[in-house]
């Protein structure tokens, strides 16, 4: 997540981001009125009649190259056939803008909306179930045979910046061994084109669209992706499905879920096995992203911020309760 000082809208720098992009004039307000921000800020725009989104970040929040890197996967996927949300190139051509502002720096790349509804609008019946994990282990297959020219960042980066996010001395001790042991396990693993790649990490049912029309499931938002263990994408699914469904429902959706992953890629024992850890993995990176969301105070809160804030602090205290084991 950005710093909470970001999560206010700032519809001048969109409008002044977007003349460098072809767009509709009217209904421009509109549509920018439908903003979000959370590890972005996303505006809506039209561009003759189709939905877009421009994607914009503080240069001080994200890694150019990894936004790049994100690019060059997201074309690659296309030119696969994969149903990938689809860049938009500005004006001179680039996919990705680096951009001088009256508010600093900013990053910005744009996208056309893809087809059907988010998953978790639609009912997730077996036929679902099965072509959401097709649509994953489809998406590693395709990770396994991409060569990068820019190169994403990898687990290995992300545990080099937890280290250092969690230097503080307010920082849990349960949280300095837990980021310890994490470290010292992975290291473990064998890292194999079968079992690592590129990953999208947040293979969520509200980045998954359903198409009812074309069976299939569309996919957008590869921000977070990076250089991880397979196994990575499938615990985040199987902790996401605990939302819609429980007890034996449960397990046989995650049957379901692995049946279609395994139409493009093996579910190994290794892999199942590692899945724990994965989740260990990830429980530290977002205690370490709702650290730095919550790093910088703001001095006048609006009401929403401070409901916010104090989710974000619950969730913090439960991550910690989960280390301390």
């Amino acid at each position: 997540m950005l710093k909470l000082k970001y999560m206010f809208e700032n519809f001048e720098l969109a409008k002044q981001t977007l003349q460098n992009y072809e767009y509709d004039t009217d209904r421009l307000d509109e549509a920018l009125s439908w903003f979000r921000i959370s590890a972005n800020a996303v505006y809506p725009f039209f561009c003759s009649g189709e939905l877009c989104f421009l994607r914009l970040a503080p240069a001080e929040e994200k890694n150019f190259h990894d936004i790049q890197g994100e690019i060059e996967f997201i074309q690659h996927l296309r030119a696969c056939g994969y149903p990938a949300m689809e860049p938009i190139p500005a004006k001179n051509g680039t996919y990705c803008l680096s951009l001088d502002t009256p508010w600093g720096r900013y990053y910005a790349c744009a996208f056309r909306r893809v087809s059907g509804k988010p998953m978790e609008e639609v009912e997730m019946n077996d036929a679902v179930l099965y072509e959401y994990g097709a649509a994953l282990g489809r998406l590693h297959s395709l990770s396994q045979i991409f060569t990068p020219s820019v190169r994403k960042s990898s687990y290995a980066d992300v545990l080099v910046a937890m280290h250092d996010e969690f230097t503080a001395e307010d920082v849990p001790e349960p949280v300095h061994q837990e980021l310890v042991a994490v470290s010292n396990q992975l290291t473990l693993l064998p890292q194999t084109v079968e079992t690592f790649g590129l990953v999208h990490y947040d293979f969520e049912p509200d980045n998954v669209f359903w198409d009812a029309q074309n069976q299939q499931c569309s996919v957008i938002d590869f921000d977070d992706g990076m250089y991880h263990w397979f196994a990575l994408d499938v615990e985040q699914v199987f902790d996401c499905l605990t939302e819609f469904f429980e007890g034996d429902a449960l397990q046989k959706a995650k049957e379901q879920f692995l049946k279609g992953y395994r139409t493009h890629h093996a579910f190994t024992l290794e892999m199942e096995m590692s899945m724990p850890l994965m989740r260990r993995f990830i429980n530290l990176y977002s205690y370490a992203r709702l650290r730095h969301c919550l790093s910088e105070p703001v001095s006048e809160k609006p009401e929403w911020m401070i409901h916010l804030e104090k989710h974000l602090r619950s969730k913090m205290r439960y991550l910690e309760s989960r280390m301390d084991r």
